[in-house]
């Protein structure tokens, strides 16, 4: 229906708008459909790949950058590459899936936008276990490719930089991931003219990358 087509009632409202129904919690129905289950291995595929790419990155930076090593500060992609990094793959992975199974890609999307009365439980819960087995396999192809460095670096781990405990780590965490979640809810909602589109999804990137640029300089640092 577009916005011409508004009932009577709808119009004396003063939306101009659709709001989609919310969804039933539990939906088992979708246990019958094809479509749920196809889905759900697009999250695990899409969260594996996102893995597998951005973690490299991260190996190779730290490797690229260790002096005992051989390398340098500027032998590398450096911490804006980084951070464009996950921001691309971002890109990339939610216009792949968003047609999908709308492209979480992340439990704490997925976690609001069930609070949100957007998902039925049964798909939250199977999307956030695709997600971290998805995660986890993704992780572990680079030990298997990469199993020297994987090990000589911790896996591409992180640690907090000096002078900051973790409770600004956490913090910056919970920061980050309210502007994602934010991101999701405001590029989704129906009262844009773009709904229809996977474009605006596909904008996801932007405060990614500006996250990971952010806590990776002010809070983080290679361990």
């Amino acid at each position: 229906m577009t916005k011409d087509e508004l009932t009577e009632e709808e119009s004396l409202s003063g939306k101009d708008y659709l709001d989609p129904p919310p969804v039933k919690t539990f939906e088992v129905r979708e246990l019958k459909k094809w479509s749920f289950y196809r889905a759900v291995i697009a999250e695990f595929i899409a969260t594996l790949l996102f893995l597998y790419v951005t973690v490299l990155t991260v190996i190779g930076f730290k490797s690229q950058t260790d002096i005992n090593a051989g390398g340098g500060a500027c032998a590398s992609v450096g911490l804006l590459g980084i951070s464009w990094a996950f921001g691309g793959m971002i890109f990339i992975l939610v216009y792949c899936t968003a047609g999908i199974s709308g492209g979480h890609i992340n439990p704490a999307v997925t976690f609001g936008l069930f609070l949100a009365s957007k998902v039925s439980l049964v798909r939250a819960v199977s999307y956030m276990v695709a997600q971290c087995l998805g995660a986890t396999c993704g992780v572990g192809l680079v030990k298997v490719f990469q199993s020297t460095y994987y090990n000589r670096y911790g896996g591409g781990a992180n640690m907090l930089s000096d002078g900051y405990n973790v409770g600004v780590g956490v913090g910056a965490e919970i920061i980050g991931t309210f502007v994602l979640v934010y991101t999701v809810f405001s590029a989704t909602d129906p009262k844009r003219n773009a709904r229809d589109s996977h474009i605006p999804v596909s904008n996801f990137n932007y405060p990614t990358s500006l996250n990971h640029m952010n806590n990776i300089k002010k809070y983080q640092k290679p361990s």
